[in-house]
């Protein structure tokens, strides 16, 4: 009789200890990701760690679809901007959770040039190419493996799509860990000379999605500078520009809305925070660059990075046309992005860090993401 007591005691003590996927209510399942597009079979992946710590993927895009993360409660909450069927994620914003590539952000007069040759690319914002145009390696199937605590994306880009020379191979890895870090790992290689961005362009709230804005939440950047703009069309002028003591700067902890309608001039061509950070680490080096705290659910957000920029973009341009996995519209600034990638333009400022990635060479780079909750 004392054996089956001491038997049911430890069961009911596992069960309190573990939190179950099942526990986690998606509002979507692995049927809604289902589909196929251009001939190649989309799916929904989900990684598990001890702690409970939940996040979905899609081949779509090679798209992050959910991060379900506790709070200082240890109630668990969906972090992730995105949507609940692969038709919602063909039928809205492609950029939602999404791998960006081959060159994210910003690419002036949409061209570059190479050896003397300039490659035009697509006109999608003003007169300059973003996010490679409107239908870049976020609208493409990609093929996967799938590991114990991974999974990795694999996508063959043709020379000269989307404007960009070479047959590149791309590969991404999503790896989550059991301290609760989601690290992503990026590869490239190529045939011909060609310029490489890669980033990943989450929505967060850390309150959980659908819930509201984020202008209360706490943000540190490890950057006393930043590319600064030329005007509205968001251009970077070639400068690297002191930030320290200014609205843009979050070297010491602010609240993201504490100064974001602040009479300075960037902030205004950006309708808001929408600007490339030079990180202080030195090049190549994994180090920290961000972080956000949600004071109301403790919620703790951590990014460290090898590359050398962060583009801070608090969803200036979120017009409430989109219906989220809660069935709330994303409405301005109900998400924020911290995109590590290097800086806009770069092809064409030659005093930025290069891009260029040759033959025989291998563009790679990591960013990690971890989360934990604190008491205040």
């Amino acid at each position: 009789m004392k054996q089956v007591y001491y038997i049911l005691l430890l069961a009911l003590f596992t069960a309190c200890q573990t939190k179950t996927v099942n526990e986690i209510q998606m509002p979507y399942s692995e049927n809604d990701f289902i589909g196929v597009i251009d001939g190649k079979s989309t799916r929904l992946f989900s990684l598990k760690n001890s702690n409970g710590m939940v996040v979905t993927l899609t081949n779509y895009g090679a798209k992050i679809v959910s991060i379900y993360v506790p709070d200082r409660q240890g109630k668990f909450a969906d972090v992730m901007l995105g949507f609940s069927s692969l038709e919602d994620y063909k039928k809205h914003s492609a950029s939602h959770g999404a791998v960006v590539g081959p060159f994210a952000n910003r690419i002036a007069n949409a061209r570059f040039t190479i050896d003397d040759k300039t490659y035009l690319l697509p006109v999608n914002n003003g007169e300059a190419c973003l996010h490679s145009g409107p239908d870049s390696w976020y609208r493409k199937v990609w093929d996967f493996e799938e590991k114990e605590n991974a999974v990795i994306f694999l996508l063959n880009s043709p020379d000269g799509e989307f404007g960009f020379p070479g047959n590149k191979s791309a590969k991404v890895i999503y790896t989550l860990t059991d301290s609760n870090e989601l690290k992503v790992d990026y590869e490239v290689i190529t045939d011909k000379k060609t310029h490489i961005n890669l980033t990943n362009h989450s929505y967060f709230n850390l309150r959980g999605e659908g819930n509201g804005d984020i202008l209360g939440h706490i943000l540190v950047i490890n950057a006393d500078q930043s590319t600064p703009v030329i005007d509205e069309n968001m251009i970077p002028t070639g400068e690297i520009m002191d930030i320290r003591g200014t609205a843009l700067d979050f070297t010491t902890p602010h609240p993201i809305g504490e100064r974001i309608q602040a009479n300075h001039p960037q902030l205004i061509y950006g309708s808001g925070y929408d600007f490339n950070y030079v990180l202080n680490k030195d090049e190549g080096e994994l180090a920290f660059a961000a972080s956000v705290f949600e004071p109301e659910s403790g919620r703790y957000m951590e990014v460290f990075t090898t590359a050398p920029g962060i583009q801070l973009y608090t969803g200036n341009h979120l017009k409430g046309a989109e219906t989220g996995k809660s069935g709330q519209p994303y409405t301005t600034r109900t998400g924020f992005c911290l995109e590590t990638q290097h800086f806009p333009d770069t092809p064409n400022q030659p005093g930025f860090p290069s891009t260029l990635l040759e033959p025989g060479e291998s563009y790679k780079s990591s960013t990690i993401f971890k989360f934990s909750a604190k008491s205040e």
